[in-house]
């Protein structure tokens, strides 16, 4: 095991402090990072040695080992220079603390380097694993990897499969870059800098203590193997669940930022209004936008102050309160989603100029706000039916 010792940052306010002073480079180079749908080698280094990608690190190899709010923290205030940057921090931080549940050497392996090791990964179960002497045999595809074209690392999903293709279990599968490659498939509206691109393995050998099954983890029984270390002890669906909510609150607060700047010299067109900010209409739309993107902010921290609290207890949520973990974080998505809206009403038809970043931070967000573990319709439904005893689930991802 390689310790690192960490003197450039020690904490997470040192983690903002850095990116608030990087905010002009990264918004500088938002537009081209979209153009090229990824972010920017200079974004990602400055990022990097700010320590955006250790947060939730293990001390020992020098991460950060911070909480699910400050992960919040973090990548809200990456989003409010550029989207596309913040979610392939999120996403890699989440992918680093899924890693982190299963302790041993495979663990050692990729943090070898240290603490900022990036870790693209789908936890859908778009792979084959087949067991051979000493691991696994795996082979699969797996689409929409976040920060893919950045990655040190991957962890997957798989179905654990005998030699006649029948299914004996879900595992997850940790991979180096080495043994995986990415395939040009993200051409999509929004968060165009993510590189959520596909992510293909072919006939692999990944040994044992790379491999783990998923069914523990996702009933909290990785709990017990952390005494002393509370971050990862959290339930993996409600922390994967929330973690996703950063950039949003983070570009929420970009465009409410601008709409205001904005809104001292610029007109309401085709009226006597010469400036935006003095119209009673326009205040009243500002005023409806922000207090639906701080009820965004009330519902994500109390989501992480909700698995924070019991992994700090080392405890596994019941059904109930998971459930309306996945409800604070429906309302944050909508919550934002709309607030964009009302901003964009507000500030005028200029938003969907494509020098205007108004156009960018709506489709980011609206893109965002649809990934596939975390829809909104999706959750509310499952807080329903836990609200009223109903045992038949839609998902296992609770």
């Amino acid at each position: 095991m390689t310790t690192v010792e960490n003197n450039r940052t020690e904490t997470i306010e040192d983690v903002l402090t850095r990116i608030a002073e990087l905010a002009p480079l990264i918004r500088k180079n938002a537009a081209a990072s979209e153009s090229d749908r990824r972010v920017s080698e200079e974004t990602i280094a400055a990022l990097k040695e700010a320590g955006a990608f250790r947060v939730v690190a293990p001390r020992r190899f020098g991460g950060l080992e911070a909480s699910l709010r400050s992960l919040l923290d973090v990548s809200s205030a990456v989003a409010e220079a550029d989207g596309g940057a913040a979610w392939v921090v999120t996403l890699s931080n989440t992918n680093v603390w899924t890693t982190s549940l299963h302790p041993g050497r495979g663990l050692d392996e990729a943090f070898a380097d240290g603490p900022d090791t990036i870790v693209s990964g789908v936890l859908a179960p778009s792979g084959k694993a087949r067991k051979v002497p000493g691991g696994y045999r795996v082979d699969g595809r797996w689409p929409y990897a976040s920060a893919s074209l950045h990655a040190d690392w991957t962890t997957n999903g798989a179905l654990l499969v005998d030699d006649n293709d029948q299914v004996l279990d879900q595992v997850a599968v940790a991979i180096p870059r080495a043994d995986f490659r990415v395939e040009d498939t993200w051409y999509v509206a929004g968060m165009r800098a993510s590189g959520s691109n596909t992510i293909v393995v072919e006939d692999v050998f990944v040994p044992e203590h790379r491999v783990a099954s998923l069914g523990p983890y996702l009933a909290g029984e990785h709990i017990s193997a952390h005494p002393d270390a509370p971050l990862y002890r959290g339930a993996l669906t409600s922390f994967l669940n929330t973690a996703v909510t950063g950039p949003q609150l983070g570009l929420g607060r970009a465009a409410l930022n601008l709409v205001r700047t904005k809104a001292a010299e610029k007109a309401l067109a085709y009226t006597t209004v010469t400036r935006q900010a003095d119209s009673v209409a326009f205040q009243m739309l500002v005023a409806e936008a922000a207090m639906k993107i701080e009820t965004a902010h009330l519902h994500a921290y109390r989501a992480a102050d909700d698995v924070q609290a019991h992994a700090d207890a080392g405890v596994f949520p019941e059904l109930i309160a998971r459930a309306r973990i996945r409800g604070d974080v429906a309302i944050t998505l909508r919550s934002i989603n709309e607030a964009l809206n009302i901003l964009l009403d507000a500030h005028g038809a200029a938003s969907f100029a494509e020098v205007n970043a108004m156009q960018r931070i709506w489709r980011d967000s609206n893109v965002a706000a649809r990934h596939a573990v975390t829809l909104p319709h999706v959750s509310m439904e499952t807080y329903g039916k836990a609200l009223l005893g109903i045992p038949e689930h839609i998902t296992p991802l609770i």
